[in-house]
C-alpha cells in the first residue's frame, strides 16, 4: 500500500465524549434532554448538520435544525478537544508509515476548519499529504467517492495501493465506491456496522496496519 487514508472520529482520534458532550448541550439549547452517549455515537459519521438532524429527530423543523446546527458549530469549536486524544498506538503507526515511505491522508466528514485544527493540535499536522473534511467538496461526503478520486489524483498512487482505514459502514462505502481496499478498525464508534458491510481486514489494534503495510510492501 503506498496511499494510507484515514477517518478521523473513531479511528484516529476518540473524540466520542467532546461528541456527546456538544450534542447534548445542543439538544440543552433546544429545550431537549440529554442522549444517552452510545445513541450519539451512532448518529456520528455523515457530517454535522446530519449528526444534528438525528440528535433532534428526524421531524425537527429544518429552521430548528438549522438554529442547533450554529449553536452545536459553536460550542464544539470551543470544546472539541476537551477530552479528545489519540487512540492507543496511533502515532506511532503513522511515524512508522511515513518512515516506511507511505503517503498518508485525511478522509473525514468532520469540517474542515474543525479536522485540521485537531490534526495540528495533537502533533499530527505535517503526517498528512492532505486533510479533507465534510465540506471539502460540498455538497459530496462519504460514501461519494470524491475525496478518495481526489487524492489518488493528487497523488499519482493507482487504486490498488491505495486503502481507507475506518470504524464504520461509511468508510466502507466509500472504498467500494472508489474501488479501493477497506481496513475497518475494532476500537470505534460503529464497529458493528461491519456486519452489513465487512470490510477487507479488520485490525484489533493500531500497529497491526504498520506491520500489515510493511509487509506488504516487502
Amino acid at each position: 500500500m503506498h496511499l494510507l487514508i484515514f477517518d478521523l472520529d473513531g479511528t484516529l482520534v476518540d473524540s466520542k465524549q467532546d461528541l456527546i458532550d456538544s450534542v447534548n448541550a445542543t439538544r440543552g439549547y433546544m429545550g431537549l434532554g440529554a442522549l444517552p452517549g452510545e445513541t450519539v455515537a451512532r448518529y456520528v459519521g455523515r457530517g454535522a448538520m446530519a449528526l444534528i438532524q438525528s440528535a433532534l429527530g428526524e421531524s425537527a423543523p429544518a429552521s430548528d435544525v438549522e438554529r442547533a446546527h450554529e449553536f452545536f458549530i459553536r460550542y464544539y469549536g470551543e470544546h472539541m478537544l476537551d477530552k479528545t486524544t489519540l487512540y492507543p498506538g496511533a502515532r506511532e503507526t503513522l511515524d512508522a508509515l511515513l518512515e516506511g515511505g507511505h503517503r498518508l491522508a485525511v478522509l473525514t466528514n468532520k469540517p474542515y476548519k474543525f479536522s485540521e485544527r485537531m490534526m495540528a493540535t495533537l502533533g499530527l499536522g505535517k503526517h498528512f499529504v492532505r486533510v479533507y473534511g465534510g465540506n471539502s467538496f460540498e455538497p459530496k461526503k462519504k460514501p461519494d467517492p470524491v475525496g478518495i478520486n481526489a487524492l489518488l489524483s493528487e497523488t499519482g498512487v493507482a487504486r490498488e495501493r491505495t486503502v481507507m482505514v475506518g470504524d464504520s459502514a461509511v468508510d466502507i462505502r466509500t472504498a467500494r465506491n472508489a474501488s479501493v481496499r477497506a481496513c475497518g478498525v475494532a476500537w470505534g464508534f460503529q464497529p458493528e456496522s461491519f456486519q452489513t458491510d465487512p470490510p477487507d481486514f479488520v485490525i484489533d489494534r493500531f500497529l497491526q496496519l504498520a506491520e500489515w503495510v510493511l509487509k506488504e510492501s516487502r
